[in-house]
């Protein structure tokens, strides 16, 4: 289940509208899955790797932008477009993963691969996100979040014991999920959308700064 996804549940109460909750994250499920562009910020903490904060534009298809950091100093950027992706893990990242190269060597270098080299845990995302779940959904008062009016819906599933979601999805407008929030026995994160549908700048690095491994 991802931080980011809307959820078809299968309880919940009503809003003044009469929506239930499952209403309510179908609609936001519905409104997020069409966007052309949006921002996400997240930070997670009770990870293996410590806390970690992430800065990712993308348009949930083939180009976004990505940086992590964590409270290591170690630092992982990368640079999908199309096919192709480029990344650059700073020293600190290369010495957590047990790389033999320097972050003098790598540090101000992109790596430039195709998309299809990319393996599970070599640090590389995808520009696209899902935004469907399922659980049990029951709503609360509205809230404001960053100056909107939320509808906060928590969610809970039987087979994450001890974690609950809470959805917060604009009570006026658009139905976006402007924020997330899970709280699990070990791990929890915040994950927060903004910028929805505005443009996005994302380019390749120059020439010079790339390392081609393709």
């Amino acid at each position: 289940m991802t931080a980011g996804a809307a959820v078809v549940g299968c309880s919940g109460g009503g809003t003044g509208k009469g929506r239930s909750a499952d209403e309510l994250l179908r609609d936001a499920n519905s409104t997020m899955s069409v966007l052309r562009s949006v921002t996400i910020d997240s930070k997670t903490t009770g990870g293996a790797g410590g806390t970690s904060s992430s800065h990712q534009t993308t348009d949930l298809k083939h180009t976004c932008a990505a940086r992590t950091t964590w409270t290591s100093g170690a630092v992982f950027e990368q640079i999908r477009i199309g096919d192709t992706d480029y990344a650059r893990p700073n020293g600190e990242y290369l010495k957590a993963a047990g790389h033999p190269m320097t972050g003098t060597q790598r540090q101000s270098r992109w790596v430039k691969t195709p998309t299809s080299a990319a393996t599970p845990g070599d640090g590389l995302g995808e520009c696209t996100r899902e935004f469907a779940s399922f659980g049990k959904a029951q709503q609360s008062d509205p809230v404001e979040v960053d100056g909107t009016r939320t509808i906060p819906v928590q969610v809970t599933d039987q087979a994450d014991k001890g974690g609950t979601y809470t959805f917060y999805v604009a009570a006026e407008g658009k139905p976006y999920i402007l924020k997330v929030l899970y709280k699990g026995a070990t791990l929890q994160s915040t994950t927060s959308f903004s910028a929805f549908d505005k443009p996005i700048d994302v380019r390749a690095p120059a020439a010079a700064d790339v390392l081609d491994m393709g």
